[in-house]
């Protein structure tokens, strides 16, 4: 999907891919794809790919200190992404959450991002988003990444394994 996108990694960083099941166990349907680029205490860069109608799970990232939280931007290269943030709902929206987390995702307002398309996410906003029916690969551009401090509305999800669940795996 990457090479789809125009997309070029190293094989060293095509090592680093991390695969993000959120602890769910049901990665085809909740899940996602990453790999970082660069994060460092003033910016980040990640490259996000996602399966046929995979979605990453409702989450914001809130304040750190006297930081505001992590600020996003969503770039589509390839494919579609439809993306749910606070604010008004929208009617008849196309993608919906997984059946089995459904009742996990409260926002509703849908953009729907091809490529060349972009939207910012600001800080400490509950947001969730989906690819579309061929996948989708977006790069983000954002304010440091503290992955393991995001909240999720769903209290199953764990985004950061703790070293005992990767050594008891």
């Amino acid at each position: 999907m990457l090479v789809r996108a125009g997309i070029t990694l190293t094989d060293a960083e095509r090592a680093r891919i991390e695969i993000a099941d959120f602890g769910l166990g049901r990665l085809e349907s909740e899940g996602l794809q990453l790999f970082t680029y660069v994060n460092t205490d003033r910016y980040c860069a990640k490259e996000l790919v996602l399966f046929p109608g995979q979605t990453c799970p409702e989450h914001r990232h809130p304040p750190v200190g006297s930081e505001a939280g992590k600020m996003e931007t969503f770039r589509c290269r390839w494919g579609t992404v439809r993306l749910y943030v606070e604010g008004p709902a929208t009617h008849a929206p196309v993608a919906h959450p997984p059946a089995e987390s459904a009742r996990y995702y409260t926002v509703s307002r849908e953009l729907v991002l091809g490529p060349g398309e972009q939207f910012t996410i600001p800080p400490d906003t509950l947001h969730w988003f989906q690819a579309g029916a061929e996948g989708a690969v977006v790069s983000e551009f954002s304010s440091t990444s503290r992955d393991e401090l995001d909240v999720f509305t769903d209290p199953r999800v764990v985004r950061v394994p703790r070293e005992s669940d990767v050594e008891s795996s």
